[in-house]
């Protein structure tokens, strides 16, 4: 099973994408999609849609994994904008026919660490780890995607 998790963001989306093989975990691809904040949002939201298109064409994953909307009080601004950018990872994945799941942040370290409050240090251990990864990813936004993409393995097979 090939599974493409996404941790969106405006200026950095991270992906990941891993094929699980007989219980092991193999590192397919990941990298990011960024764009600048100088350019219009409405060309920032579509780099983001054509990449992710691009990713699930390249890739046939079976599934595409994303991390459900935490939002602060102090800032609202951020998920109204955080919101833009799943929303057209969304339709991308709803044009190239793939299925979408979502979970919470503290689910996905739950499932990848072992406690729902674990640090970002931990998770990129622990994902640098379980891919046998030569060093950390430079960016976290790839360790996250790469976290969702893992943890949606362990949750499905727990369900099976």
């Amino acid at each position: 099973m090939k599974i493409l998790g996404i941790d969106p963001a405006l200026t950095i989306t991270g992906y990941g994408l891993i094929d699980v093989r007989n219980s092991k975990l193999v590192l397919v691809e990941a990298g990011i999609i960024s764009t600048s904040s100088k350019d219009l949002l409405t060309s920032r939201l579509d780099k983001i849609y054509r990449g992710i298109i691009k990713l699930i064409t390249d890739t046939s994953p079976d599934v595409l994994v994303l991390e459900k909307i935490y939002a602060h009080y102090r800032h609202p601004t951020t998920s109204y904008i955080l919101g833009q950018a799943r929303g057209v990872i969304c339709l991308a994945a709803a044009t190239k026919n793939i299925s979408l799941v979502e979970y919470a942040a503290t689910r996905v370290k739950k499932a990848v660490v072992g406690k729902g409050l674990a640090s970002k240090l931990q998770m990129q251990r622990m994902v640098a780890g379980l891919l046998d990864l030569k060093s950390i990813p430079k960016y976290t936004d790839v360790t996250d995607a790469l976290g969702l993409a893992i943890a949606h393995s362990y949750i499905v097979r727990i369900k099976l």
